[in-house]
C-alpha cells in the first residue's frame, strides 16, 4: 500500500493541527489528583441528605457543592474521553475513560437523594427560601424544571438503585463505540488512479463522492461486508440499547421512551410527529430530487452508491485545510466583529483537532466542559463538504463559548435541540455566501447540489432516522424483538419509500441501521431536523435584516440552558411549536431543486 494513501499514526501529525488537550491537564499526575478529590467531594456531599429544608443557606450549599463536584467530574470525563478518542486502541485512555465513566455512575448514586429529598420540601417553604435569599435567584430555572418532572422522579432510595445502574446501562453505547471505531475493518480498494486505497469512516463518503462508479460501488458493498458480518452483534446491542431505553422511562412513569427523551427539552411529542409529517408530504419533492440526480449522472439505474457523487463535475482540486478557513470567515461575516474575533481566538488556541489518524473517532463533534476550552475533533479530507462540517462544528463550539463566557456552571450547556441550530446557522450563511458571489453555471451547479444535499441528509435522512427509532423503541414497548433481520427488513422499507421509486434500494443499504452512532443516544436525530429548518430561518433573517437579527441570535448563543430550549428559539424569533419553520425549509428547498432543473 502506497504510503501516501495509508491512514497516519497520530505521531506523524504535526502539533498545530492537534487540539491543546494539554491546557486542561498538563501533567496527567493532576487529573489523578482529581479523580481522588473528587471521590471525597462525593462523600462530603452526602452529608447535605436530609438537611435541604433546614433553611435557604443550608440549600443554597447544597446547590453550590452540587456545582462544584459535577463541575469537576465533568473536566475528569472530557479529558479522558477526547484522550480515548485521539486513538480507541490506547488501552491507557480507555482505562481512564472508563474509571471516569464509573466515577460519574457512582457521583450519580451519592447525588440522587436531591431531587427526592428537594422535592418533599413544601413548595411554599422553597418559595419562602428564594424570597428570603436572593443568591439563590440564579437557581430559580433548575427548580422550576424539578418541580415539573415530580411526577417522574422516585424515592431516594430508587434514585440512588438507577443512578448505580448506569455504570452497566450505558454499556451498549461503549461495546458499539470499540466495534465501530477501534475493532471494524472494511479492507482496501482501488481508487481512481488505480492505488490501493484503506476504506475508512473518514474516508468512506469521498470515496462515494468519486467520478468513477466503480471506486464507490466497491467502498459501498466493502463497508456493508463489515457490518453484515457483525449483524447479529450489533442487533443484540441495539436491541438492549432500545431495551434500557424503554425499561428506564416505564420505571419513570413516562408513557413511553419517547415522550421521556423529549421531556428532558420540554418539548411536546406533536414537536416530533409534526415534523415526521411535514417532511412525508414533501417527500414527492425528494424524489423530483432524486430522479434529477439519476438524469444528471445519466444512469438508467441509480444506486444507493450514487447519491453522494457530485452533479456537476468540477476540475479536481483539493481544498486544504488553510483554505477552509479562509472561506468560513468569508461566510460568517454577516454574524459580526464580535463572533469574527472569538472565532479566530479559538482557532489561534488550537481548538481543533483536524485529520484523521489510525484509531481516531470517526465523524465530527464539538465536545469540551465548562472550564475548558470548546473543542473540536475533525476528520478533515480537503473536500468542500468538509469546510461546510469545520463551520458546523465551530458554530456548536461557539454557541458553547458564549454560554460559559455568560452563564454559571449550572446554566453552561445547552440542549441538542438548541445546539443544531447554531451549528448550521453558520453552514447556511457559508452557503448563502458562496452562492451570491459564484456566477460560473458549472460551479454554481455544484454549489446548489451541495445545498440541496445539505436538505437530503440533515432533513429528509435524520427524519427517516428519527421514524426508525420511534418505530423500534414503539416494537419493544408491545413486547417486540429486534433481531437483524426484522431490523433490516424496516430500514429497507423507510429507505425505499423516502427515496422512491427512482431509485434502486441495494439490499446492503438495509443494514445501515448498523452504523448509526446516534442511535445509541435514543431521539436525539430528530433535532437535526428541527435545529436545520429553525437555522435556514435565523439565516434569512441574520441576512436580511441585520444587526437587530445578529444581536438576537447572539443572545440567544449566551443564554445556555437558562430556559426552554423551545422558549430560546421563540426569543430569537423561530416558534418550533408550529409547522411552518419546517415548512419553510421545504420551500427552500424547492427552489434549490427548481434551479437545479434548468441546469441539468
Amino acid at each position: 500500500m502506497g504510503e501516501k494513501k495509508k491512514l497516519r499514526e497520530r505521531n506523524q501529525i504535526e502539533s498545530c493541527y492537534k487540539w491543546d488537550i494539554e491546557d486542561m491537564y498538563p501533567e496527567e499526575e493532576a487529573w489523578e489528583q482529581d479523580y481522588k478529590e473528587v471521590q471525597s467531594m462525593m462523600e462530603a456531599f452526602g452529608g447535605y441528605s436530609g438537611r435541604l429544608g433546614e433553611g435557604a443557606d443550608m440549600l443554597l450549599a447544597a446547590l453550590r457543592a452540587r456545582d462544584a463536584l459535577w463541575q469537576k467530574l465533568e473536566r475528569l470525563y472530557v479529558y479522558a474521553r477526547m484522550r480515548r478518542d485521539e486513538d480507541n486502541r490506547v488501552a491507557k485512555y480507555q482505562s481512564m475513560c472508563d474509571r471516569a465513566g464509573v466515577l460519574m455512575s457512582r457521583a450519580a448514586a451519592a447525588a440522587s437523594f436531591f431531587t427526592p429529598e428537594l422535592l418533599e420540601v413544601p413548595e411554599e417553604r422553597l418559595k419562602d427560601f428564594f424570597r428570603g435569599e436572593k443568591r439563590l435567584q440564579i437557581y430559580g430555572h433548575l427548580v422550576d424544571e424539578i418541580l415539573r418532572e415530580k411526577a417522574h422522579v422516585l424515592s431516594a432510595a430508587e434514585e440512588s438503585l438507577l443512578a448505580q445502574m448506569s455504570e452497566v446501562t450505558g454499556a451498549t453505547q461503549e461495546i458499539f463505540t470499540m466495534l465501530n471505531n477501534a475493532d471494524i475493518r472494511f479492507g482496501s480498494i482501488r481508487d481512481e488512479e488505480g492505488e490501493e486505497v484503506e476504506v475508512t469512516h473518514g474516508r468512506y463518503i469521498s470515496l462515494l463522492e468519486s467520478r468513477d462508479r466503480r471506486v464507490r460501488r466497491e467502498a459501498f458493498e466493502h463497508l456493508y461486508e463489515a457490518y453484515e458480518k457483525q449483524k447479529n452483534t450489533l442487533a443484540a446491542t441495539y436491541s438492549y440499547n432500545t431495551k434500557v431505553d424503554a425499561v428506564t422511562a416505564r420505571i419513570r412513569k413516562y408513557p413511553s421512551a419517547r415522550a421521556a427523551a423529549l421531556s428532558a427539552d420540554n418539548v411536546p411529542i406533536s414537536v416530533y410527529d409534526s415534523l415526521v409529517d411535514t417532511v412525508n408530504k414533501a417527500l414527492p419533492l425528494f424524489h423530483r430530487y432524486v430522479k434529477l440526480r439519476k438524469k444528471a449522472l445519466g444512469l438508467k439505474e441509480l444506486h444507493m452508491y450514487d447519491m453522494y457523487v457530485p452533479l456537476a463535475e468540477l476540475p479536481r482540486e483539493k481544498v486544504p485545510y488553510e483554505k477552509a478557513l479562509e472561506l468560513i470567515r468569508e461566510g460568517l461575516t454577516p454574524l459580526g466583529e464580535e463572533y469574527l474575533a472569538a472565532m479566530e481566538t479559538g482557532l489561534s488556541s488550537r481548538w481543533i483537532d483536524v485529520y484523521e489518524n489510525q484509531g481516531k473517532t470517526s465523524g465530527a463533534y464539538s465536545f469540551g466542559c465548562y472550564d475548558s476550552m470548546p473543542y473540536i475533533l475533525l476528520n478533515y479530507d480537503d473536500t468542500l463538504k468538509d469546510v461546510f462540517t469545520v463551520a458546523h462544528e465551530m458554530g456548536h463550539s461557539m454557541h458553547s463559548y458564549y454560554t460559559r463566557k455568560n452563564q454559571p456552571f449550572v446554566y453552561g450547556d445547552h440542549s441538542i435541540f438548541t445546539a443544531e441550530v447554531a451549528s448550521t446557522v453558520n453552514e447556511n450563511l457559508l452557503m448563502r455566501h458562496m452562492l451570491d458571489k459564484e456566477k460560473d453555471p458549472l460551479r454554481r451547479k455544484y454549489l446548489l447540489n451541495l445545498y440541496a444535499d445539505a436538505f437530503r441528509g440533515t432533513v429528509f435522512r435524520q427524519t427517516m432516522f428519527a421514524e426508525f427509532e420511534q418505530l423500534t423503541h414503539q416494537t419493544v414497548e408491545e413486547g417486540g424483538v429486534l433481531t437483524a433481520e426484522w431490523l433490516s427488513e424496516e430500514y429497507g422499507k423507510l429507505n425505499r419509500k423516502y427515496f422512491g421509486e427512482e431509485a434502486f434500494c441495494d439490499p446492503q443499504i438495509s443494514m445501515e441501521w448498523a452504523r448509526i452512532p446516534h442511535f445509541y443516544r435514543a431521539f436525539y436525530v430528530y433535532k437535526y431536523a428541527t435545529g436545520y429548518s429553525a437555522a435556514a430561518a435565523l439565516a434569512e433573517e441574520i441576512l436580511e435584516e441585520g444587526a437587530p437579527a445578529v444581536e438576537a441570535y447572539i443572545k440567544f448563543l449566551r443564554s445556555g440552558s437558562s430556559n426552554y430550549p423551545m422558549d430560546l428559539l421563540r426569543g430569537a424569533g423561530v416558534d418550533m411549536s408550529k409547522p411552518e419553520p419546517v415548512e419553510r425549509a421545504m420551500k427552500t428547498f424547492e427552489k434549490l431543486l427548481v434551479e437545479l432543473e434548468t441546469l441539468v
